[in-house]
């Protein structure tokens, strides 16, 4: 394998000639073997959205407003065999059904039972948060403020 990110590296597949004269490169094999040499990065086009844009037409068969041979013309005749390949491919799927061991080891895996609650709710643990502590203080100390507004007002 030719290794073109990192020239000369273990997986070049050079066989570490330098290719002149056929000798060796000045550093051995092995000491080239270890050498630490940072990875390339390259940018890979993903080309643009535009390019694979299907046409209107073929929007319009796949919906069901024109026939396939309306769209079969021309430069969406890949478009439309693509779709129909993919509706084939969907309908052997749909098809397809599980052996009947396998179905039968799902079903024995199910509980034979509804699940229940195991603890009722009063008995469950109460967790509180810190926040949540602190707003029922606050809401504790205001009501007690309005309680005793309240009582000394004449």
């Amino acid at each position: 394998m030719h290794d073109n990110l990192n020239p000369g590296s273990p997986r070049d597949g050079r066989d570490g000639r330098d290719g002149r004269d056929g000798h060796k490169a000045s550093a051995p094999r092995n000491q080239r073997d270890h050498e630490v040499r940072p990875v390339v990065e390259r940018e890979v086009p993903l080309g643009q959205q535009a390019e694979r844009a299907l046409a209107s037409a073929v929007h319009a068969w796949l919906d069901g407003e024109l026939p396939e041979a309306a769209v079969r013309k021309g430069d969406t005749a890949r478009d439309v065999e693509f779709w129909c390949s993919v509706n084939d491919q969907m309908e052997r799927a749909r098809r397809l059904r599980t052996q009947e061991h396998v179905e039968a080891q799902i079903m024995s895996a199910l509980p034979h039972h509804a699940p229940a609650v195991i603890t009722p709710w009063w008995k469950r643990e109460f967790v509180i948060t810190p926040m949540t502590a602190v707003s029922v203080a606050a809401a504790l100390i205001t009501l007690a403020v309005a309680a005793t507004a309240a009582l000394l007002a004449p």
